[in-house]
């Protein structure tokens, strides 16, 4: 039986960017049972750890601002357990917060509204059509989209994806787009597509996550 819930906010760097989600579920309960932590378990024929991560993260993208939920069967302090378990983990990731919050509170997942997303891009256009670029496809009211899958074709709007657009920073030969794209069950906007969309026909020299938003706020 579950005694405490905690959300851990970390970080994730270039040291594993590429590694697939599920290593990285991998990687944390091997650091967390190397820590001593008392991990709760789900019940049925085939049990598993009670944790769970907010929204995945695509390969090759970095962040500041993951969360995840675990629930554990002996209580501790968040300062105990960060400091226990972030001697436990590889360079590339570390923990910037540990949290208790209320058990019966809704799964992490369904609580995730949108993500924000710095995204650097390489290109000749210069600052001004850049910004016309943002606005044209903010002022937009469907931008029909289709995506490859191994499963096929998936088409969608991608603008009812993109909650918010704007410049960081330019210079001659790129710069810094930011984004606000939606994260939840209306689907999960991808920067790559809106970079795209925005004209830009070199893939992304960086993407990198800073912001989860949660309808709790």
């Amino acid at each position: 039986m579950s005694v405490q819930r905690l959300r851990i906010r970390f970080s994730r760097g270039e040291e594993i960017r590429f590694i697939s989600h599920l290593d990285l579920m991998r990687l944390w309960q091997r650091a967390l049972v190397r820590a001593g932590v008392s991990l709760a378990y789900s019940e049925g024929f085939n049990p598993h750890p009670r944790m769970s991560i907010a929204a995945p993260l695509a390969l090759g993208v970095t962040s500041e601002a993951e969360l995840m939920d675990i629930f554990v069967d002996r209580w501790s302090s968040p300062h105990t357990f960060s400091a226990a378990v972030g001697r436990q983990l590889p360079q590339g990731i570390s923990i910037t917060g540990t949290y208790n919050v209320p058990l019966t509170l809704p799964s992490l997942q369904s609580q995730v509204h949108s993500a924000e997303y710095t995204v650097r891009v390489a290109t000749g256009k210069g600052e001004k059509d850049v910004e016309a670029a943002l606005q044209s496809l903010l002022a937009k009211g469907s931008l029909p989209w289709e995506h490859q899958r191994d499963t096929g074709p998936r088409r969608y709007d991608l603008r009812a994806l993109i909650e918010d657009l704007w410049l960081i920073a330019w210079q001659p030969g790129g710069g810094t787009i930011g984004m606000r794209l939606s994260c939840d069950s209306r689907g999960s906007g991808r920067p790559e597509q809106v970079a795209a969309a925005l004209g830009f026909e070199k893939y992304p020299e960086s993407v990198h996550r800073t912001r989860l938003v949660l309808i709790t706020g």
